[in-house]
């Protein structure tokens, strides 16, 4: 969506303010033993609590299952948490993705944390990388840049540091609807892609693996994207509004 009125953003500001206090939450849950449904019936909770409301659950087709996408270790994106009952490892790498309808708008926020002790430096390095990745992509996130500028800046991280990443999974537009234009691809040229300008409201999403990037969809579920060469990866996620002064991170605290 572009944000026109200042009722608007207020209203953005404080659902991803909350979004983001929900997900810390959820992320200093996630310890050796947990399971993604006890994460979901959290997530429930406090969305309730607040009046809120679940952005994924019941969307696209089939209906997504879950409020909250548990994603761990070879599984990037889209598991539903709702359908995971067994525990978490010690040294998993596991992405929490979760979005929530505030006075009729939507924010979208992810972080990848590892459970316990992490298995190896790459782990590590994955997790960290994604997200420095990503705050690249924010950076160019200004009035007159483009979405090939911020795939660019991703795109280069990858390469520089030897990541794979998904060239079918993408960021997008986001408010009125879950998913609305722009697709923001996490590679592309400068200058490419659709222009972005001052309102203009995005959720921009690096996802990143240990191994080629290559994806394929879990036919037990039919939601969970899984790499096909089995390699680790990570996810992260802000929703953000271009301003006249640069990027606004809204899923923050």
């Amino acid at each position: 969506m572009i944000a026109t009125t200042q009722s608007e953003i207020d209203i953005l500001r404080e659902g991803g303010k909350r979004l983001a206090r929900h997900v810390r939450i959820l992320s200093e849950m996630v310890k050796p033993g947990i399971t993604g449904a006890e994460l979901e019936n959290k997530a429930r909770e406090m969305v309730k609590a607040e009046g809120d409301e679940l952005a994924f659950y019941g969307y696209g087709k089939p209906a997504y299952p879950s409020g909250l996408c548990f994603s761990v270790n070879d599984v990037i994106v889209h598991c539903p948490a709702s359908e995971q009952d067994m525990p978490v490892q010690d040294g998993d790498v596991v992405c929490l993705d979760f979005g929530i309808k505030h006075k009729g708008l939507f924010t979208d926020h992810a972080v990848t944390v590892i459970a316990g002790t992490p298995k190896s430096a790459d782990d590590v390095r994955l997790v960290k990388g994604v997200f420095e990745a990503m705050m690249l992509g924010i950076a160019q996130a200004k009035v007159g840049n483009t979405t090939g500028d911020i795939g660019y800046a991703v795109e280069r991280y990858a390469k520089r540091e030897g990541f794979g990443f998904p060239r079918n999974l993408s960021g997008h537009g986001v408010g009125k609807k879950v998913h609305e234009e722009p697709h923001v691809p996490n590679f592309g040229a400068p200058g490419s892609g659709t222009p972005l300008v001052e309102g203009l409201v995005i959720a921009i999403e690096p996802m990143f693996t240990l191994g080629s990037g290559d994806l394929m969809v879990d036919k037990k579920d039919g939601h969970s994207y899984r790499t096909k060469d089995g390699s680790r990866s990570a996810h992260a996620e802000h929703t953000v509004i271009v301003t006249k002064d640069g990027p606004e991170i809204l899923t923050k605290e």
